[in-house]
């Protein structure tokens, strides 16, 4: 019998031998929920009914006069005893007594970061997690985040416990996120959160697909009270661009007798930064077109996008009947963005573009969700959720600042701005969630959960402007033809059953089972067996066995497109078209993970914690870009898909390739957390943490397709192993006293490594091993370390009042940057750093100054 159906079966057997044998009695609260009985959320577990309904997604009903909060708050004093609600259906558990390694991130750390992006603030934040330098094309259009290391897509993340629907716009390009359409922080308010759990575990069979990497479950503000109004802005200082501005609003109301509302809405603008590069074409004689003389710095591939955007989110809730409460949220958000592309001499459009120039790919994202939900405590002794969600995101990415180049040719005149595509990614999911504290026997406490879940998932493409893909297309970006547009959906039926056990004072052991059917991949079964057992109040060990999966996304299936550059072109092929198969393209199928995880937790004296967990995630069919061609190979397969590409271009600088189960991955790693508060009586008090997560990923085994050739190569692999730096190390030390505030963090990241293409500067006459051309080679890479590198943070904050706060603030700095690439593997000149390492950003220093007042 496999590992997944022993998992399955034992979590199976597990409970239903509970039923047979539960008594009508709520259990005793479990120890690790009353050992600490002075603190405040022991204190609410010891007074809570056992069988209250306290699910993940549901908030909490908050009365409706309640004082004022000030703006500007420090972090409880111990954010680890706060209660949690991901990784466990357990009541009142807190943070220090997980059974799995699970941190909370405060709103007030949030903000402490200085990032006006949600998805930046959790990578200041929290070691685990990191994001790519810089996207590429439309890929840098919108934001995501790894943990430890692994696909955006294996990340799951829940909104009140909700699965979050994701972005529709796949990163394309090849580099560690090809594939990837996550969910995108950056378009919830970041003003509305209350804090985030972020688990580190795999937790496919709580939550379904990809679960794998760990989950993020963002806890929303249900404050009936309050106006709290915030604005900062900022810029790269080194630099002299790249301001930033944000300002929000939230606050809440009460309606009826215990009711509420609490509304949060931000507006954030960033322009583009951009870092200064030279591009060897116009360094190279320094050309003139017509009379116009080419600046060195015209090329600006390698900056920041230009950024808009209005977030929006309205969270409520009120009692409608005894023991029965609605609640309810919703979220919408907006974002214009714009991105360059590389240089185009004036020679490539002179009838429009006399002095060349530099594409612009924009997006305008309509991004929104609608959750609408029942609870009660009291359903045959079980509490329940019974909710419904439906979110999606519209995207239409164009071209502006361009032409096609072809179509003067042709037809003597081209369009300099199109609609290049439209996509929409859909997800409608209902939950029914059910909960209740037992007694096996009178002598061992429980809790049972079960539940089961619906989505439908629908994903459109519609084709650009024909001027964005005719003869060749647009340059920068060739837009979609009717022949990639398309309708594809599925629905997905899941029921889980959870377990939690307390066979003896001090011991929590919990099974979880869960059982999905996929209209187009078929059956999957996943468990997860954790145990804690608390040796002494002081010293504490968990462990955790478990597998998981990921279905292919809809856009993995199904998306096709050509990105065009000055010198070549690259398609990504449809997994299940024809021009894909004639490369050997089979079928997707899940991924399959298996997670081991065990640790430690102390408290060496009180106050000071510990915890030390190992883990290691094999994951077997990973999908990802493969089937590689390039030259003459890859112009016929393009050629298949009904594109035509545009004149004047390099055959060796024309690749290919689809996604496919490349192979699977072995991922080992440590994460270290330990913090202790310094009370220095009238000087103060020292709020101090270190967070450290070593991480390393290997491949075992590399698939091939139907050809016999091998899905990757030792540029792919390096993606998937060595992208991601080995280790990322945090240190905080949050210091009060007086009116005073003051933040240091020290950040260091591990050595990330890279095997880069020859590019256009690579002599013709250097050649591969085997002979063949070095120059844009898909068989031999030069290797680039990019190495370990310490950055600085610092905030400085004074409270004028209980309205008022100020902050003034620097992220890196010292000015910290990746290494430059070599020549031969600088395209163009232009593209200096390496974009795909998920290591210290592009950006340099940034400075900033921050208002907060509350009334």
């Amino acid at each position: 019998m496999s590992l997944r159906r022993r998992l399955v079966a034992a979590t199976m057997i597990s409970a239903i031998g509970c039923l047979g044998t539960a008594g009508a009695r709520a259990a005793t609260v479990p120890h690790k929920t009353t050992r600490h009985a002075s603190k405040p959320a022991a204190a609410v577990a010891q007074k809570a009914p056992a069988a209250t309904m306290a699910a993940p997604a549901s908030p909490a009903v908050v009365p409706a006069v309640a004082p004022v909060v000030p703006a500007y708050r420090a972090p409880p004093a111990d954010a680890g005893e706060a209660v949690i609600v991901t990784g466990t259906h357990a009541f009142h558990r807190r943070a220090r007594d997980s059974t799995a390694p699970i941190s909370i991130l405060t709103a007030q750390t949030l903000m402490r970061s200085g990032q006006v992006n949600l998805a930046d603030a959790i990578v200041r934040t929290d070691p685990s997690i990191t994001t790519q330098a810089m996207g590429a094309d439309a890929g840098a259009l919108t934001s995501s985040i790894r943990m430890r290391g692994l696909n955006p897509n294996e990340v799951l993340v829940l909104v009140d416990g909700k699965r979050r629907h994701t972005t529709a716009n796949i990163y394309a390009d090849q580099g560690p996120q090809q594939g990837s359409t996550p969910v995108d922080l950056n378009m919830i308010p970041a003003n509305a959160i209350d804090h985030i759990e972020v688990l580190r575990d795999g937790a496919a069979a709580m939550y379904g697909s990809d679960a794998i990497a760990g989950v993020v479950n963002i806890i929303l503000k249900k404050t009936a009270h309050g106006l709290n109004i915030s604005g900062q802005t900022g810029a790269n200082a080194y630099n002299g661009d790249g301001w930033q501005e944000q300002v929000g609003i939230d606050g809440g109301f009460s309606f009826g007798d215990d009711g509420y509302v609490h509304i949060s809405g931000q507006q954030m603008h960033a322009d583009h930064m951009v870092p200064y590069s030279a591009d060897v074409r116009t360094i190279q004689g320094n050309p003139e077109y017509k009379g116009y003389v080419v600046p060195h710095d015209s090329n600006k591939i390698m900056s920041t996008p230009e950024e808009t955007r209005e977030n929006l989110s309205i969270e409520f809730g009120k009692t409608l009947t005894e023991g029965v409460q609605g609640y309810g949220l919703i979220t919408y958000a907006h974002r214009h963005s714009e991105a360059y592309e590389n240089y185009r001499l004036p020679n490539v459009a002179p009838s429009i573009w006399p002095a060349g120039f530099s594409p612009l790919e924009t997006i305008d994202e309509n991004d929104y969700a609608a959750t609408l939900g029942l609870k009660g405590d009291n359903f045959f002794g079980f509490g329940w959720d019974l909710s419904t969600t439906y979110g999606a995101d519209d995207d239409s990415i164009g071209n502006k600042n361009t032409a096609n180049p072809n179509m003067i040719a042709q037809e003597g005149w081209s369009p300099n701005k199109a609609n290049a595509e439209s996509y929409t990614l859909m997800q409608w999911t209902n939950n029914l969630d059910m909960r209740r504290n037992f007694n096996i026997g009178h002598v061992v406490p429980m809790t049972l959960a079960f539940g089961a879940e619906h989505r439908l998932e629908q994903y459109t493409i519609l084709p650009g402007n024909p001027a964005s893909y005719m003869y060749g297309g647009t340059q920068g970006y060739a837009g979609l033809m009717p022949e990639n547009s398309g309708k594809w959906g599925r629905d997905v039926w899941a029921g889980y059953l959870d377990g939690d056990f307390h066979p003896l004072k001090h011991w929590d052991l919990d099974f979880a089972g869960r059982f999905e059917h996929y209209t187009d991949f078929g059956n999957t079964e996943n468990g997860k067996v954790s145990t804690r057992y608390d040796i002494t109040k002081r010293i504490a060990i968990r462990a955790t066995i478990s597998n998981g999966f990921r279905a292919p996304t809809l856009p993995e299936e199904h998306f096709s497109a050509l990105n065009v550059s000055p010198t070549g072109a690259t398609g990504l092929l449809a997994t299940e078209g024809a021009a894909a198969k004639a490369l050997g393209a089979q079928p997707l199928k899940p991924e399959r993970s298996t997670s081991v995880e065990g640790g430690f937790v102390l408290e060496p004296v009180d106050g000071f914690h510990i915890s030390a967990d190992v883990y290691q995630i094999n994951i077997r069919d990973r999908i990802f870009g493969g089937g590689t061609a390039n030259g003459s190979e890859a112009i016929d397969a393009i050629a298949m898909t009904g594109a035509t590409l545009p004149a004047g271009i390099t055959s060796a600088d024309v690749s290919a390739n689809y996604f496919a189960n490349v192979g699977s991955t072995r991922t080992q790693g440590l994460d270290i957390m330990g913090d202790y508060i310094f009370h220095l009586n009238q000087y103060g008090t020292l709020d101090t943490s270190l967070a450290l997560n070593l991480n390393r990923t290997r491949m075992t085994h590399i698939n091939n397709a139907s050809d016999g050739s091998s899905y990757m190569n030792d540029q792919t692999i390096g993606y998937l192993t060595t992208g991601s730096p080995r280790s990322k190390i945090i240190l905080n030390a949050y210091y009060t006293v007086g009116n005073w505030d003051v933040n240091i963090r020290e950040t260091r990241y591990g050595e990330t490594t890279s095997m880069m293409q020859f590019q256009d500067q690579t002599p013709a006459n250097l050649t591969c091993p085997d002979g063949s051309p070095m120059q844009y080679s898909i068989t031999c890479f030069q290797q680039f370390k990019n190495t370990p590198v310490w950055m600085t943070d610092l905030e400085i904050g004074y409270r004028l009042n209980r309205h008022w706060h100020f902050a003034v603030g620097g992220n890196n700095l010292f000015n910290q940057r990746p290494r430059m690439l070599t020549p031969y593997t600088n395209y163009l000149g232009a593209n200096q750093y390496d974009q795909n390492s998920s290591s210290i950003p592009i950006t340099g220093g940034y400075y900033y100054g921050r208002i907060n007042a509350s009334f």
